[in-house]
């Protein structure tokens, strides 16, 4: 699928969700009519498609690059819309999303059999949430329908964050893209998998194990282990390579010297990311240093994080070492995201 142009528009923050410019109506409109939409959430940028339109879902997967037994989070503009996509609401879903929607938080729900298996990657579930950004919200509900959203890249890479990481990756190969600014927590939704007897983190984000655990019990939350290459994931981010740039990513514990001096001697030109702290410490040593902000604040790390792998692999070095972080709060969100981009390297 290509398009001869990539509509552009602009939308200031809207003062109310109810709040509809021009944009948003245009925009809506191609949604409604199969079209693929690029738009802003707190978490990343996403690529929008109606989920009830297995042609406009299939355009996702195409622009992307996408592996079809990938599932795909369905947004929704209100709590209402929730009935529409699950079969049935557990109570633990139910409490999560009474503590923190809207917001960075997706739900896996037993599906309703209206849902279309493009979504759901076809199992029995569906991932749901509804963004904590007033421009998504407003895109949804001119749309009028559900919006299935991933990340609005091509498969593979670092999430955007910016209109303009979306129009690095996708120009030409989708309808449309709303430019409404820097996205906010700047990872992924955290998933839980609700279906079963206990809450299970699927993929770290925004609302952290200690959140929910907080909202549930202790006892009432666990954390999936890795997912194996014959499984089919049940949630994004769970089973391929993401967020990687294209030059190889080595995550560094407490020997960055003697990886800085390896590197070196096989020829090789290195960038490092590092916290604000270690920047003279590292910066001498290497071809680029991109710092990624102070180590007692994790939130503005992890806004950036994204960004900071996109300077980096522009940039053209052979070689792109970075710190790690403690698991604990934010620092799971983005040491997962590191691992996956890392391949684990």
């Amino acid at each position: 699928m290509s398009y001869k142009h990539t509509q552009f528009w602009s939308v200031d923050k809207l003062d109310g969700e109810e709040t509809l410019s021009p944009a948003i109506t245009e925009a809506g409109l191609c949604i409604s009519e199969g079209e693929t939409v690029a738009f802003p959430t707190e978490t990343v940028y996403g690529l929008g498609a109606d989920a009830t339109n297995d042609n406009a879902v299939d355009k996702v997967f195409e622009a992307k690059g996408r592996p079809g037994d990938n599932p795909l989070i369905v947004h929704i503009g209100s709590v209402e819309q929730w009935g529409d996509l699950a079969s049935v609401i557990p109570e633990m879903a139910q409490t999560l999303a009474d503590s923190f929607w809207p917001g960075p938080l997706t739900l896996i729900v037993p599906k309703k059999q209206t849902v279309s298996e493009k979504v759901t990657a076809g199992l029995s579930s569906v991932a749901v949430r509804m963004p904590d950004h007033a421009v998504a919200r407003a895109l949804i509900n001119a749309a009028g329908v559900p919006v299935a959203a991933p990340s609005a890249n091509r498969s593979g890479r670092p999430s955007p964050t910016k209109a303009e990481h979306v129009l690095y990756d996708l120009d030409g190969r989708i309808a449309g893209i709303i430019d409404g600014g820097d996205a906010g927590f700047g990872l992924e939704s955290t998933v839980v998998d609700c279906t079963g007897e206990k809450a299970v983190i699927l993929r770290p984000g925004g609302i952290t194990r200690e959140q929910i655990e907080a909202v549930l019990g202790t006892l009432n939350v666990l954390e999936s282990g890795k997912t194996s290459d014959s499984d089919a994931p049940k949630a994004p981010g769970m089973k391929y390579r993401h967020y990687a740039p294209s030059s190889p990513l080595l995550l560094v514990d407490n020997e960055m010297e003697e990886v800085i001096a390896k590197e070196r001697l096989a020829g090789k030109k290195i960038g490092v990311l590092a916290v604000d702290e270690n920047k003279t410490k590292w910066e001498p040593l290497v071809d680029l240093f991109i710092p990624l902000g102070s180590v007692d604040n994790l939130s503005d790390i992890a806004a950036h994080l994204y960004h900071h792998l996109r300077l980096a692999d522009e940039s053209k070095v052979d070689v792109i070492l970075c710190e790690t972080f403690s698991k604990s709060g934010v620092g799971s969100a983005i040491m997962n995201r590191l691992e996956k981009a890392a391949s684990g390297s």
